[in-house]
């Protein structure tokens, strides 16, 4: 899941649809409500929009997130900026979120870089502690299902 740098976490997961379909589960707002968190996203770099989800008091997350588009490739790649908008900073997450999908077969190969863990602070210390403090398994984040297989079952057959 991750290199030797304790501030990122790479992940990657086929997914048994074209890159088409996958890239609509990236960019449409009401497929991204069905499987991440529900927010005004729009596909236009610059575009600054919010998303409210599910606090994690064990990590610190207030369960709203200040998003912008930061670049994108149409249909092969989506990078995004994240903070906890929490008063305070919540659990001053400073995150660059990015997704690039490439084809494979007949299917996607879905890649996720999540940039910006602080390996100093114990409520971001790195992208397997902070989320084995949510309640999962050190050796995999509970959200990450929800990264990579989730837009799957946005997008049936």
């Amino acid at each position: 899941m991750t290199g030797d740098d304790p501030t990122v976490l790479h992940l990657d997961q086929f997914l048994p649809h074209p890159p088409a379909k996958v890239w609509r589960a990236l960019t449409e707002p009401e497929l991204i409500a069905r499987w991440l968190m529900p927010g005004d996203f729009r596909l236009e770099v610059g575009h600054r929009y919010t998303m409210r989800g599910v606090a994690m008091p064990g990590t610190g997350f207030s369960g709203v997130v200040q998003a912008e588009v930061l670049t994108f490739t149409p249909g092969r790649m989506l990078r995004l900026g994240w903070r906890d908008a929490a008063p305070g900073g919540g659990a001053g997450v400073d995150w660059t979120v990015t997704w690039t999908l490439e084809p494979e077969g007949t299917g996607t190969r879905l890649f996720l870089t999540h940039e910006g863990f602080d390996p100093d602070d114990p409520s971001s210390g790195g992208p397997t502690r902070s989320w084995a403090a949510a309640g999962g398994p050190a050796s995999c984040p509970p959200w990450r299902r929800s990264w990579t297989a989730s837009p799957s079952r946005t997008l049936p057959g």
